[in-house]
């Protein structure tokens, strides 16, 4: 993913959460994944190199890169 995406997806998504090198953004106005193509629920970065995630629910997952930082894009079931 090129910065000027990166920046305009963060910027255009809600902040939720930041601890332990995690980030999550809510995606609140509908913006597209920009792997499956449709509407995402969430965008989880991962910055450290290693990090571990606990699910509660059951989700797919849509996966790319920006720099150092693994790109989650979640859509509920």
């Amino acid at each position: 993913m090129e910065d000027s995406e990166y920046d305009e997806l963060t910027s255009s998504l809600t902040p939720h959460e930041s601890a332990g090198g995690v980030t999550t953004y809510r995606n609140t106005v509908s913006i597209a994944c920009p792997a499956c193509g449709d509407p995402f629920d969430d965008l989880v970065i991962c910055e450290d190199e290693y990090n571990s995630l606990e699910l509660s629910m059951l989700l797919d997952l849509c996966v790319t890169t920006h720099e150092d930082e693994i790109l989650l894009f979640t859509h509920k079931h």
